[in-house]
């Protein structure tokens, strides 16, 4: 069995290693989506999440659409996307994210928002409304939901999941023992909760967590583990990289072959579909996600 590294050092810890090294986002299909973005007054995780694949999947021509604006009411110490007070509600947004979805050919579509704990439904009706847009105009998209925590409001969970999209992702993000520092308006047990009625509801559900945060392997085993008992059925793992000074630091810089390993170790425990590796994040890839 493969062991994780030890932690390194303050030196070791701020220069990242060269697995991690990814392209400028260049080419024309890039530039067709960031026009159509640009057009449709669209915001996207990619840009506002600061995601090393965005070259990548924009160069193919897709992207993951972010709803219900770019302002975030938590204040999570790993995230990019701006804390403060949201502003922004507008109503027509599920008709351009369509519009959008159908000039660009997308064949699979994630779409994913910002936390509105602030609203008594924290924004499900946007969401479904969104979902059945696309699919009025789009009925061969496939569509994947990133939805937040609904602080325990389940009516609002099954608002945003009824509309027909084919997996509902609910990203973790840490291990228990993290979520007061790196989550703290979150509760671990609350998010494993969220999976499981999601899953009792009929759908595909999926998760994705962060490593290098300062998490044991112990710890990422037992995550596993508490994903399987709720009925999880698609695991996304990824480094952790720190997008400002303000933001937790990168505790450990993961070796591609522990991501090897914790594949293995999660389709062993009965995960369906482990994706697993530097690079990854949660809608990276999420194509493959469909049918599993």
């Amino acid at each position: 069995m493969i062991e994780l590294p030890v932690i390194a050092s303050e030196q070791q810890r701020k220069k990242r290693p060269d697995w991690l090294r990814v392209k400028l986002p260049i080419g024309p299909e890039y530039a067709k989506v960031r026009k159509l973005v640009d057009t449709y007054k669209l915001h996207t995780i990619c840009e506002s999440g600061n995601c090393p694949n965005m070259g990548e999947c924009w160069g193919a021509g897709t992207a993951t659409f972010m709803i219900l604006g770019n302002v975030c009411t938590r204040s999570c110490t790993f995230c990019a996307v701006a804390t403060g007070r949201p502003n922004e509600y507008d109503t027509d947004e599920p008709r351009r994210v369509a519009e959008a979805i159908v000039l660009m050919k997308v064949k699979h579509a994630v779409i994913t928002s910002v936390n509105r704990d602030e609203l008594k439904d924290r924004g499900a009706e946007i969401w479904y409304q969104t979902v059945r847009a696309v699919k009025e105009a789009s009925p061969t998209t496939t569509i994947e939901t990133l939805i937040p925590d609904t602080k325990g409001n389940w009516d609002a969970l099954i608002r945003m999941i009824e509309g027909g999209q084919e997996v509902v992702s609910h990203n973790m993000e840490t291990v228990e023992r993290l979520y007061r520092r790196v989550r703290p308006q979150a509760r671990y047990e609350r998010s494993l909760e969220q999976i499981r009625r999601t899953k009792d509801y009929g759908q595909r559900t999926k998760t994705g967590i962060m490593l290098g945060l300062g998490e044991t392997k112990d710890e990422v085993l037992k995550a596993m583990d508490d994903l399987v008992e709720h009925g999880c059925d698609v695991l996304t793992l990824g480094q952790y990289l720190q997008p400002t000074k303000m933001h937790h630091e990168v505790i450990e810089w993961i070796h591609p072959d522990t991501f090897a390993m914790y594949k293995e170790q999660g389709e062993l425990r009965g995960i369906k579909y482990v994706e697993s590796g530097p690079l990854v994040r949660s809608s990276y890839h999420a194509e493959r996600h469909v049918n599993v």
